[in-house]
């Protein structure tokens, strides 16, 4: 008896390394479930569908954001993967949730309904503009190039506003006004029927923690002047940058709405 349950127990622990093993392999090569690629520059795009003609310049407006990064390396190739018809965005969707994208490796996968000629991403009717989406996931690639899997999220358990704030800092970088960017932040979060979402001028939008991560690492670099690999380093409370960041704001907001 012990030695059939040892048996099973053998080839469950076989077949449950076996699938993973193939859930990675399908993860980390996602042309297997595309039928089509296109190549731009640096860029391999996975899709199902014919590629539209307006996200090309959409993935270079991207391009441009990222060069302005300290990550920026022009020698990683990234693959972005479309939802458009492929298996691959409903898999990582089940592997790691629903989002708008998920940035990982060498490999940005687009979840949502995209929208290139008007350049947006759209989940539950809410948008997140498509050119600061891309930027914002190719960015985590740039960070798990830079330092490595051991020294990157989840696994080097950064705090999440470094993490998260430095994609949204390179993605949104023509929003670059920090004292009104605080304006926004506290009328938006005075609208209690907001969900916890915060709108832009062209009617994209992003969640009130991703845009206070953006302000908080803004402010570390923009007023500050700390690089992205200091700012990692230091060990200073968020909070307390926080305070900080409020009490700039007061002496710099000279009237502005």
């Amino acid at each position: 008896m012990k030695k059939r349950i040892r048996k099973w127990s053998l080839r469950i622990v076989v077949t449950c390394l076996f699938i993973l093993g193939l859930l990675v392999g399908i993860a980390l090569n996602p042309m297997l479930l595309y039928a089509n690629k296109s190549i731009t520059g640096v860029y391999t795009i996975c899709h199902q569908e014919p590629l539209e003609a307006s996200f090309i310049p959409k993935l270079e407006e991207a391009n441009a954001l990222l060069e302005k990064s300290e990550l920026y390396d022009p020698c990683l190739k990234l693959t972005i993967c479309l939802n458009d018809g492929s298996y691959y965005p409903k898999l990582m969707q089940r592997v790691r949730g629903q989002a708008f994208g998920w940035g990982f490796q060498k490999i940005v996968v687009l979840m949502g309904k995209m929208n290139a000629k008007d350049n947006y991403l759209e989940i539950n009717g809410y948008k997140w503009n498509l050119t600061e989406l891309i930027a914002h996931e190719a960015t985590h690639c740039f960070q798990f190039y830079k330092y490595g899997l051991f020294h990157s999220n989840p696994v080097a358990n950064i705090p999440e506003w470094k993490w998260e704030g430095y994609p949204e800092y390179v993605a949104r970088k023509n929003k670059a006004d920090l004292v009104n960017n605080i304006i926004h932040l506290i009328k938006a979060e005075k609208n209690r029927d907001n969900n916890n979402w915060i709108d832009f001028e062209d009617r994209t939008g992003t969640v009130i923690p991703y845009y206070k991560h953006w302000l908080l690492v803004q402010y570390c670099l923009d007023v500050r002047k700390m690089s992205y690999a200091g700012l990692v380093r230091d060990t200073t409370r968020e909070a307390l940058l926080t305070q900080d960041m409020m009490d700039w704001y007061k002496q710099n907001n000279t009237g502005k709405k």
